[in-house]
């Protein structure tokens, strides 16, 4: 007991609670007694002890009902079925956030487990990482909760009042628990599934809460981690779900009501003294009970409810609360609710699976699955009917229901404290199940046939040690029965043996056996709007799009243009959604449409994203276009992500004044920036647009005219420092020139000045060789430096052997010029070349990677433009290269050529001087000649002209007087 002052003994709450009744007071001393024997007077032992049952007495002695449940638990459920029954209260007040209580009729059109949410896409008064915030509420036919939502809401004239907090409370008072030693807890637990699903650690099933914060009735486990370390040692058993379905589920399964409710409160009472000493969470907690005793007594007095027809239903470490509010009879003033957040909420119903629900209460996989077969067996051997909405009972019409029975031997009970049950219960030790060998038997044979069908070398061999080693398990752990745990320990060990050779392990099979991952669903009219207006608009598909099996969708579009809406809405699912539906076959593009397309849909199974889009608005193109608007108005926000969504408007919603509205955010953006870092992003997207304006009969709008002529003052203005600016990059530098060049002929037509571009370039003085290739190249294409007098200064960096390791950036700066100045490509090739052939080895074999790996990192894009040019410049066999002469190499001079023989060619050149006359003028070679008629020119620059080209001159002849 060393570790007694890091406990809440609860000391001062005898006093609070009152005398014990006469029923427990045997116990409390028994218990002050041993306590007092085994740890002596001044421990905290017995303070625990006696308190534990004063806090049964307590809760048992309220006038207010209150009914102790654990969450997705069956004994809880089972004894909410029976209590239903027998007490019929007329109004249910239920642990569940106060602001879900509108999706509780939707329930009826849900095959459970489904989960209730609340969703805020845009936060006011939270953190704006905290962004999209969701919360949720899961249900399972299991649970206490969803019989007593079954019950009030069909059966008339019973109210149901959800009394805890909203979900705009449960994430503000997160913000106050989560301080850096406090574990999650029952008031909301973050789910990380999503991202475990994503990095394969988890199946997509357990992922189908997202990341949400999980709202449960009445979880129960240890906050010491100590206490859980020393129950689970002790009972021998791997994890808490497996020691809870030993040691609470299965006694309290057949129990009478009244031993339900003094253990299940005592555990509560257990759980929540042996706890550390955490204020956050501990006041996290008890404002939450506030929070609750609040709201009933308001409703209470509003409604004029007779408590005695009233039933609390909560958790069971609730139930027993010390808070001074805590009780009709309380005289303390209620709890000042705060208010909520601006943050505006969208609620509905999302679907949900029994491993998304153990994922998110960090339960024992497989654990909500078994408690669906261990809820089944007990009804079926207890003959009991539980509670169920009117469309979820198995083949029911709309038929009345009826009434759960109590099981045989469970006498009805009255709310009150009642006898003493727990000391008998305590003495008692568990009763052995007799071992069902027809049941474990079958589950071995079962398990041996869903293994092989899953790649394993599974035989009947492992059938009977699979059986074998269950029941050895069970001896071992002290259990007379093996339970399902035990089956499934000795699964892995007799039938996985060292490889999984699939996707599913044994254990993952031992679960789909023993009950399976149930997957709810929600149903079209459950739905919001959006959902409900995708399915009809696709409806014209004849798929099934609420199956969780993915769809196949085949449009042929050219022969059945009706599809094309189909998909329009196709195209902007995936635009919100991403590979929920998926494109095999078609593309969109600005102006292009595909006339045939194949989609994979995965809607039915992933109903959550379409039912989270669906809180965004009403229809899909209201979506589109307020995502496009927040684009554009975020902080962060570019010229180059408006062009963006200008495009994405186009694609999608087609013109009109969104793409206006979008254009002229684009040019304000470009108009205040003052860094070019999206100035690649920028030329791409305003090329593309230009490009497809330029096919429309209307031509470019108003606002693309405006931003070319913003853009062009704009980058004329900042050129001169990004050439010397270190954090701007050649790429960057590269597409201000590009926009500059490239659009120049537009720009100059919409008023703009070249002087401007000229200026900028004589002002520009950069440092950096990438830059200074980049500054060459805009000199030579505004005729400021000519070919010859580049090719002399890359001669002279060539010459240099203190420059020829910078070289490589030199080039790369080059290459970069492609785009703004395209002409420089057969430059660039003969400069490379050049630079292969001058070079010595010794210096070529170490300086080429570098070139290699800097043309990859920034000129990457643009290499393809050098590989043609190189293909057209240089021969493609190897017999060619050695008598290459390159087009930059000076020719050697021809020979004087022989005199023209007399001819036809010769007398059609007599007859007809004027065409070589202007010929040689053209050249530069003009001349007189003055031939006879039948004699060959007189020599001069004509006639040396005719002689050292001779074909063309037959060729004409040949033309000029066939045959």
């Amino acid at each position: 007991m060393s570790r007694a002052p890091v406990i809440s003994t609860g000391t001062g709450d005898a006093d609070a609670a009152g005398d014990a009744p006469a029923g427990l007071g045997a116990l409390r001393e028994r218990l002050r007694e041993a306590a007092e024997a085994f740890a002596g007077p001044g421990d905290a032992v017995p303070e625990i002890l006696t308190g534990m049952v004063e806090d049964v007495d307590r809760a048992l002695a309220e006038e207010l009902e209150i009914f102790p449940v654990c969450h997705h638990s069956p004994a809880s459920a089972l004894a909410m079925a029976r209590r239903l029954a027998e007490k019929r209260p007329r109004v249910i007040y239920l642990e569940l956030p106060e602001d879900l209580a509108p999706l509780l009729d939707e329930l009826r059109n849900c095959q459970l487990p489904v989960a209730l949410q609340a969703f805020a896409t845009e936060v006011d008064g939270f953190p704006t990482d905290w962004a999209p915030l969701s919360v949720v509420a899961p249900l399972t036919e299991a649970s206490a909760e969803y019989q007593a939502i079954a019950y009030a809401l069909d059966t008339p004239g019973v109210e149901l009042v959800l009394v805890d907090r909203s979900a705009d409370h449960v994430l503000q008072w997160r913000e106050r628990g989560n301080a850096p030693d406090a574990e999650p807890s029952e008031a909301g637990e973050p789910s990380g599934t999503a991202r475990a699903a994503e990095a394969g650690e988890v199946p997509d099933e357990a992922a189908l809460h997202g990341d949400a914060l999980g709202i449960g009735v009445g979880r129960l486990r240890p906050g010491f981690a100590e206490l859980e370390a020393f129950l689970l040692h002790h009972g021998k058993v791997r994890h808490w779900s497996e020691w809870w379905d030993q040691y609470v589920e299965r006694p309290l399964a057949g129990a009478d009501y009244p031993t339900y409710r003094q253990v299940m409160v005592m555990i509560g009472s257990l759980f929540r003294r042996l706890r550390p000493e955490r204020r956050s969470r501990l006041a996290v907690d008890e404002d939450r009970e506030r929070y609750m005793w609040t709201r009933i007594r308001e409703h209470l007095a509003a409604s004029g409810a007779d408590p005695a027809e009233c039933l609390h239903v909560c958790g069971a470490f609730h139930a027993a609360s010390r808070v001074e509010q805590f009780g009709l009879a309380s005289r303390a003033e209620p709890f000042p609710i705060p208010p909520r957040t601006a943050t505006a909420w969208r609620y509905g119903l999302i679907p949900s699976s029994n491993s998304a629900i153990e994922a998110q209460f960090g339960l024992a996989p497989g654990a909500v699955s078994l408690a669906a077969a261990t809820w089944s067996r007990t009804l079926t051997g207890e003959r009991l009917t539980p509670f169920r909405l009117t469309n979820q009972r198995p083949g029911s019409k709309g038929k009345g229901r009826q009434p759960a029975r109590r099981a045989a031997g469970a006498p009805a009970a009255s709310g009150g404290p009642g006898p003493d049950r727990l000391t008998p219960f305590l003495d008692r030790p568990p009763v052995p199940h007799a071992l069902d060998e027809d049941e474990l038997r079958g589950w071995c044979v079962d398990l041996v046939r869903l293994a092989r069908r899953n790649g394993y070398a599974a035989s009947t061999a492992d059938a009977i040690a699979v059986f074998e080693t269950s029941v050895l398990l069970a001896g071992m752990r002290g259990r007379a029965r093996p339970t399902a745990y035990d089956f499934e320990d000795a699964a892995v060990t007799c039938v996985e043996k060292d490889t999984v050779p699939g996707k599913r392990d044994v254990r993952r099979l031992c679960a789909m056996l023993l009950g399976g991952d149930r997957i709810g669903t929600v149903g079209y009219d459950a739905l919001p709007p959006l959902a409900r207006d995708v399915l009809d608009r696709l409806a014209p598909l004849g798929l099934n799009l609420t199956t969780r099996s993915q769809q196949r969708a085949l449009l042929d579009l050219a022969n059945h243009p009706e599809l094309r809406p189909c998909s329009d809405v196709l195209w902007m699912l995936r635009r919100l959604l991403g590979d929920v539906v998926r494109p095999v076959m078609g593309d969109r593009t600005l102006g292009e449409r595909s006339i045939q397309e194949s989609w994979d849909l995965a809607l039915g199974r992933e109903q959550r994203a379409l039912v989270q889009l669906g809180y965004e608005g009403v229809t899909v193109e209201q979506v589109l276009e307020r995502r496009l608007r927040r684009a554009v108005r975020q902080p962060n926000a570019t010229a180059a992500t408006a062009l963006e969504a200008v495009e994405e408007a186009l694609l999608y919603l087609g013109p009109g004044r969104l793409v206006d509205d979008l254009g002229a955010r684009a040019v304000a953006l470009l108009a205040a920036e003052r860094t070019v870092d999206d100035a690649p992003r920028v030329l791409r997207r305003i090329r593309r647009l230009l490009g497809y304006y330029r096919t429309t009969e209307a031509g470019p709008p108003d606002w693309a005219k405006i931003f070319v002529t913003t853009g062009y003052a704009h980058y004329c203005t900042l050129l001169p420092s990004a050439f010397t600016d270190e954090a701007v990059g050649a790429r960057q530098v590269g597409a201000m020139l590009g926009f500059l060049f490239g659009l120049e002929g537009f720009a100059v037509s919409l008023g703009c000045d070249r002087t401007q571009l000229e200026l900028a370039v004589r002002q520009s003085h950069p440092s950096e060789p990438d830059r200074t290739a980049l500054l060459w190249a805009a000199e030579h294409r505004l005729d400021l430096l000519p070919l010859p007098g580049l090719r002399e200064r890359c001669a002279a960096l060539l010459a240099n052997p203190l420059v020829v390791p910078a070289f490589p950036r030199y080039v790369s700066g080059f290459v970069q010029a492609l785009d703004p100045v395209p002409t420089l490509t057969p430059f660039v090739v003969e400069q490379l070349s050049r630079a292969f052939a001058r070079l010595p080895e010794a210096v070529l074999l170490p300086w080429l990677p570098r070139l290699i790996m800097t043309l990859r990192e920034e000129a990457a894009e643009l290499l393809p433009l050098l590989v043609r040019e190189a293909g057209r410049t240089f021969p493609g066999t190897l017999a060619g290269v050695d008598g290459l002469v390159p087009p930059w190499e000076e020719r050697p001079a021809a020979a004087p050529p022989a005199p023209p023989t007399a001819g036809p060619a010769a007398e059609l050149l007599a007859h007809h001087p004027a065409t070589t006359d202007a010929l040689a003028a053209l050249l530069g070679a003009a001349g007189e000649w003055a031939p006879a008629q039948g004699q060959a020119p007189a020599p001069g620059p004509a006639a040396d002209l005719v002689a050292q080209h001779p074909a063309t001159a037959e060729a004409l002849a040949a033309l000029l007087t066939p045959g």
